[in-house]
Order: structure tokens, then sequence, then C-alpha cells
């Protein structure tokens, strides 16, 4: 069976990692638009690479929780793919092979000049950090304006699925609150939400539960 997977900040949320929109999100004490957007990095770089410092030390320090755990394990049953909103690497730690980040990866870096230049990177990055175009190298982050390079890829991945699974994410964000629109009309959804914001039918089952309760739940029923 195929089965897509789209998962949000609630999945991580439950291993440390702070969400984008909570209330003590990431963005307290900062402008959405000077951290997430080229024009903010192109004004101010030094606070841009900060705010991504900080946040690239405590995704090292944190671990893969029960949710990513049971997906992995999903993924020895059947071909799973995991179409994540998410920048960390909890589902590649927990087991998870096939996973396309729609917004970027923390734990990566690119060139600034030439964007398919990408690096592995756990340290922090600082200005004078240069690619070998002798440029500056920036977040591997789908910044606020910028194209979403996954999301081609990731609607035929939904097209394809005979099951989807929504856990973490409201689906109010696009481009990737659309994707669960490409699903064929036969496959059966299952939304993990502890405040799910559809209803239950014949075609979709709500958990109403936190990631960590009711992935593995889901993860049973699919066995």
């Amino acid at each position: 069976m195929k089965i897509a997977v789209l998962t949000g900040a609630g999945v991580s949320a439950e291993s440390g990692i702070k969400t984008f929109r909570d209330s003590d999100g990431l963005w307290e004490g900062h402008d959405v638009m000077e951290v997430a957007s080229p024009e903010g990095f192109e004004r101010n770089p030094a606070v841009v690479l900060d705010f991504y410092n900080q946040r690239r030390r405590q995704l090292l320090t944190v671990k893969p929780n029960a949710a990513h755990i049971a997906l992995a394990e999903l993924e020895k049953i059947h071909d799973v793919t995991i179409i994540t909103q998410n920048v960390d690497d909890l589902h590649e730690r927990a087991g998870s092979t096939n996973v396309i980040h729609l917004h970027g990866e923390l734990l990566k870096v690119r060139s600034t000049f030439d964007e398919a230049l990408v690096l592995d990177w756990k340290e922090d990055l600082n200005l004078g950090h240069f690619c070998e175009h002798n440029h500056q190298l920036r977040p591997h982050i789908v910044w606020f304006g910028e194209m979403v390079p996954m999301i081609e890829v990731a609607a035929e991945v939904v097209e394809n699925a005979d099951a989807v699974i929504i856990v973490g994410t409201s689906m109010q964000v696009y481009p990737a609150a659309g994707l669960v629109q490409y699903a064929k009309s036969n496959a059966h959804i299952y939304f993990v939400d502890p405040k799910p914001s559809i209803s239950e039918s014949r075609r979709i089952t709500i958990f109403a539960e936190n990631a960590s309760i009711g992935i593995p739940k889901v993860v049973e029923l699919l066995k």
C-alpha cells in the first residue's frame, strides 16, 4: 500500500521543538519578515544567521518521539513517503528513509550564488562562511516569498497514495494545505490532531489526540 504522510510542527513539538505559530513560538521577539525572508537576510544577515544558529543548536539536543518512531516502523510494511513542513531531521533520525522537506532543512546550508550547491551543516553558520565560489552561505530554508521547490513532487506522491495520514498540522498554510486535494477519491484519510479542524466521515478517520498517542494507533490500524 502506498501511504503519504503530511506532517507539521505538532509532530516535533512533542520532542521539545517550539512551533513557529504558537504564542510562545520562535517568532517571539522577532518580526517574521526580518528572520524568514530574502529581504530580511539582505538587510541584516547576522541577525538571520544567529536566529537559525539557535534553532540548529536546539535541534541537536532533542530526540524523535513515539510519532516519528511509529511512522518509521510503518515503512517496514508499506510504501511510505513523508511530506513534512518541518525543517528538522527527526523523521530521518527515527529511521524514515523517504522524506520530502517542503520548507527546507535546518541541518543544511546553501550557496547564495548557486542554490543547487547544498551542504550538510551542524555547526553555527556565520558571516564569512563562503561556498566554493566565494559567496556567503545561507540557511537551506524556504523563506516567505520564495518558491517551494518540492511541492510538485509532493503533490504527485499524494495523488498516487492509497491512504493519507495528516498529523501535527492544521493544513491552513499554503501551498502545503492544498496537497490533500490531490488525494484519490477512494484514498482513506487519517487525521491526527488534539483539536481537529475537520469532521469525521466515511472517508476520514479522526484521532483527536497528540501525535505521539494518535500516530501509533493509526500505524496499528494500517498494519
